[in-house]
């Protein structure tokens, strides 16, 4: 059987695994010690629409002692990553599958240099959260799961099947750094406009945003093409119908993150794709005032943190 190594059991990784698990999978989970004692005291508690149970697992804070697993799925925070690449090296074996489900490119870069031929290309889409009682819910149905090659490679057959289970629409990607390149620009596009405007879409349209909208969607997609991943007309389609759609509650992951204190994946979703604009030669101003302005919101977080420990 697969061995199955998930890094993170918070709600994209929690609620995977707990489909894995309901097909009699054979997961681990990667995790802090406070997750650790959570799942060691109630096992993995999971809700959907269509599913909920709770299932006893094997959670692990080192993998120093573990045989090789065959797929390792990383579903943590992108500050998460480099302190987890020393950590997998204990544990992979020369066949191992690497998925990492992160927005964005930098994570990508670490673990290839590091895993050089075992990195896939994965995206998700899934609306899960893990709530005050340390509970997986997945709040609609939408449960779909992308992979593929990042430079052409097939997935492995034992990889696909063991991933195909109920509750997960299974999907080869044929260009996976296309998607992924696709995906960013969405999701940078959508955080300049929801930290820099501090709102909803919806409000930022009714206060006359639109054309801020279009010019921050304009220039990740540039940023894109430079790189030599233009977005598809489908992809073009989907960002607009999402980001100018009157009345809409949508609001970024980076801005919720804002909400709660601090945005942990600003440097890894808006400061990363701003060094490759500017190494690229395309110019991103709203992109850069919104990493400013995330910038600055850290700085005052570490100051007063110091101040209160000083």
């Amino acid at each position: 059987m697969t061995r199955i190594l998930i890094a993170g059991a918070g709600a994209t990784g929690g609620a995977l695994g707990a489909r894995l698990l309901a097909a009699g999978r054979d997961v681990t989970f990667l995790v802090r010690e406070r997750r650790q004692a959570q799942l060691a005291d109630h096992g993995l508690r999971f809700s959907a629409p269509d599913a909920q149970g709770t299932w006893p697992v094997r959670a692990v804070t080192a993998l120093a002692s573990e045989a090789p697993f065959d797929l390792v799925i990383v579903a943590v925070k992108a500050p998460a990553v480099a302190g987890l690449i020393p950590e997998l090296s204990a544990a992979l074996g020369k066949s191992t599958q690497i998925l990492p489900l992160l927005n964005g490119l930098g994570h990508i870069d670490a673990l290839e240099k590091s895993f050089d031929g075992q990195v896939l290309g994965g995206l998700v889409k899934i609306v899960a959260t893990l709530d005050e009682h340390a509970v997986v819910r997945q709040l609609t149905g939408l449960c779909q799961l992308g992979l593929g090659g990042l430079h052409g490679q097939s997935i492995p057959e034992p990889v696909l099947s063991a991933l195909d289970v109920e509750g997960i629409e299974l999907q080869v990607l044929d260009n996976a750094m296309a998607r992924l390149w696709e995906k960013w620009a969405f999701i940078a596009a959508a955080g300049v406009i929801t930290c820099l405007f501090r709102g909803n879409i919806g409000d930022i349209l009714a206060a006359g945003g639109e054309t801020k909208i279009l010019e921050a969607i304009g220039e990740s997609e540039r940023i894109a093409s430079a790189a030599g991943y233009p977005v598809s007309d489908a992809g073009h389609e989907q960002s607009l119908g999402l980001l100018t759609e009157p009345g809409s509650a949508f609001t970024s992951s980076l801005y919720r993150d804002l909400g709660h204190g601090v945005p942990l994946e600003a440097e890894h979703i808006l400061g990363d794709l701003a060094a490759r604009a500017q190494r690229l030669g395309v110019a991103a101003p709203l992109l850069d005032a919104a990493l400013l302005q995330l910038r600055t919101h850290s700085q005052a977080l570490d100051r007063a943190g110091t101040a209160a420990t000083g």
